[in-house]
């Protein structure tokens, strides 16, 4: 996350220049407040199956529709870990209606790209094309999620392309560190296990494990049609009837799957490897879930914290005193805060890469800033960081996927879209002392969960980086 700041110089704070440039600075932050104020308010309906439609209706000559559903590796069992990934992969395989090839050759005539995504909690299968193609690209999603064919070669060739992905994944540090503190931080509860699942499983799920699945979560009431574009809501919603109006909302003898709480555990996952050039370290609190007020405190506190990574060359100048901390010490390769956030729970810290004799300095000023962030961050910081996470957030939203994306994750995680309006009220409600007071709730003195990889001998021992999680004050 990066933002241009303005900084006024000591020059133009004497004589009436000053009162001029206020009132530029004062004309802009009136015209952005304006402009999210102005963004079209994303509409929700519901069909009579309880299957939800949001859109946001915009001038692009194209959209992008697609269907996020409430399931992921969350609600699979250490046997079938692995299945809604294993799903995403097949379903798009092609349908009794339209195979591979028919489903291909219709998706390339329109121009047009098919997708879909697997995380921990959703699932998500989304096209984008041109706005007069919206009726082909809703009723092919319809016939995916639908009418899948499942079919036995079809399993057989996602099974091979999933275990390529697993071996690929494993040169991929930065997933492979995040899955071990997913692991180690929610060690014996789903949220532990990885999306893509065991190899084992990969393996061995058969065409009754993914039709069963399938019968159990696909249902209407865990669905979101959302779609963003020059489209129409009352047309979506005309389409979704006619699509998706058909999908059960009953389940097997009324057993709704629900969601079992999963607790963090303080504690730590190390694969140590001398012959990788670089470590990979992760560190990481309790956070919050999606819906919890604090959420956007500890988002604001980890894009102060802010990322950095040695070729972006002026690191010495950044807002981030870790990154210029990183630059005149000559430390590390990258940093990277993060805050993410599950229906219930979370994850809030921070990971870093580095050689294996700069490990213990990093960690020492990683911590050290989240301290100061639970006791001493001034008014200043917490303003700068704020404009970086509203510049984020807008910038996020720039194309029809990306806004598509938004609308159905925010109406599964919060029932409804949140519009740019309300966060930047919220934000704005953040000021240093609430900040402190909320870091200080979730950071200050607790266990952390650690997860690294590579040339680690030098990481210190749990007990003392548990030890620097607080400070002895007099």
């Amino acid at each position: 996350m990066a933002a241009a700041v303005f900084r006024a110089g000591s020059a133009f704070l004497r004589g009436g220049r000053p009162a001029v440039l206020a009132a530029g600075r004062l004309r802009c932050s009136v015209s952005f407040a304006e402009t999210i104020a102005n963004i079209p308010e994303t509409q929700l309906s519901s069909l009579e199956n309880g299957l939800r439609v949001a859109t946001a209706e915009s001038d692009h000559p194209t959209c992008t529709v697609g269907v996020w559903i409430d399931v992921g590796s969350r609600y699979e069992t250490e046997k079938n870990n692995g299945v809604s990934n294993f799903l995403e992969h097949v379903i798009l395989k092609g349908t009794k209606k339209h195979s591979q090839l028919v489903l291909e050759e219709v998706v390339e005539s329109l121009g047009a790209h098919l997708s879909a995504y697997t995380s921990r909690e959703h699932s998500a299968y989304y096209m984008k094309s041109l706005v007069k193609d919206l009726p082909k690209a809703v009723e092919l999603l319809g016939d995916l999620i639908q009418n899948s064919s499942l079919s036995e070669p079809d399993l057989e060739h996602g099974r091979k392309l999933i275990l390529q992905e697993v071996q690929e994944m494993e040169s991929n540090l930065e997933e492979v560190v995040f899955d071990h503190l997913h692991s180690t931080a929610f060690q014996g509860t789903p949220l532990g296990y990885t999306v893509v699942g065991p190899t084992d499983n990969i393996k061995s799920l058969s065409h009754s494990n993914l039709a069963e699945f399938m019968a159990n979560h696909y249902k209407a009431p865990r669905i979101v049609v959302a779609a963003s574009g020059g489209i129409r809501h009352d047309e979506v919603l005309g389409l979704a009837k006619q699509h998706f109006g058909e999908i059960p909302f009953t389940y097997k003898d009324d057993v709704i799957p629900v969601l079992a709480p999963c607790r963090f555990t303080g504690s730590q996952l190390l694969v140590r490897d001398d012959a990788m050039p670089l470590a990979h370290i992760a560190i990481a609190v309790e956070g919050v879930g999606s819906s919890n007020p604090d959420m956007v405190p500890l988002s604001i506190g980890s894009t102060l914290i802010g990322n950095w990574d040695r070729t972006y060359g002026g690191g010495a100048n950044q807002s981030s005193r870790l990154a210029q901390i990183s630059v005149e010490n000559k430390l590390g390769h990258s940093f990277q805060s993060f805050n993410t956030c599950y229906s219930d729970t979370g994850l809030w810290g921070i990971h870093l890469v580095c050689d294996g004799l700069s490990i213990e300095d990093m960690l020492h000023f990683a911590q050290g800033e989240w301290m100061r962030l639970c006791t001493s961050v001034t008014e200043s910081e917490v303003t700068r960081a704020k404009n970086t996470l509203k510049t984020h957030m807008v910038a996020h939203l720039d194309g029809t996927t990306p806004a598509c994306a938004d609308i159905g994750r925010q109406v599964l995680s919060y029932g409804r879209p949140i519009s740019l309006a309300e966060w930047n009220a919220r934000i704005d409600a953040v000021d240093a002392q609430v900040l402190r007071d909320v870091c200080s709730r979730y950071i200050y003195d607790k266990c952390p969960a650690i997860a690294a990889i590579g040339p680690i001998e030098q990481l210190p021992d749990y007990n003392r980086i548990r030890s620097a999680m607080y400070w002895l004050r007099l």
